[in-house]
């Protein structure tokens, strides 16, 4: 377990910017793990086809609070393409032993231990996946 709760971990779960949140987002999504009760929330606008603000209310265990952090930290001026990569790349890291994503959300590549404990994977992909259906709803609601 020590593997899982390291040092950087810790910082990045205990040290989270933009917690709150948002007046009138253009997306918004809340997910929860079925294992652990881990609740995140994402809210977000778009100015330009990029992230301009991001606001997260994570109610999760430091391995979910920690990839929150990271999500925090990167998304104002990340395309949705860029969320949705590095989504992918946690999920591919985690499931499939793909290296860890890279640009932007290095930074998710302290959260490589989380691959050993399957029942830590839910609760350390609620922040992007919640991301990436605030982005999807944000999409939808420009369309009309």
């Amino acid at each position: 377990m020590d593997d899982l709760y390291h040092p950087r971990i810790l910082e990045l779960a205990a040290d989270m910017p933009h917690v709150g949140r948002l007046d009138a987002p253009d997306g918004a999504a809340t997910k929860v793990s079925r294992v652990c009760g881990s609740v995140v929330t994402v809210e977000l606008k778009l100015k330009d086809g990029v992230v301009s603000e991001i606001a997260v209310h994570p109610k999760a265990c430091a391995l979910g609070q920690a990839a929150t952090g990271v999500l925090a930290m990167h998304a104002i001026g990340a395309s949705p393409r860029e969320i949705r990569d590095a989504r992918d790349g946690l999920r591919a890291m985690l499931k499939e032993g793909a290296s860890p994503p890279v640009g932007r959300f290095w930074e998710l590549r302290h959260l490589e231990g989380v691959r050993e404990y399957p029942p830590r994977h839910a609760s350390t992909m609620l922040a992007f996946d919640a991301a990436v259906e605030a982005l999807e709803q944000a999409a939808r609601a420009k369309a009309g």
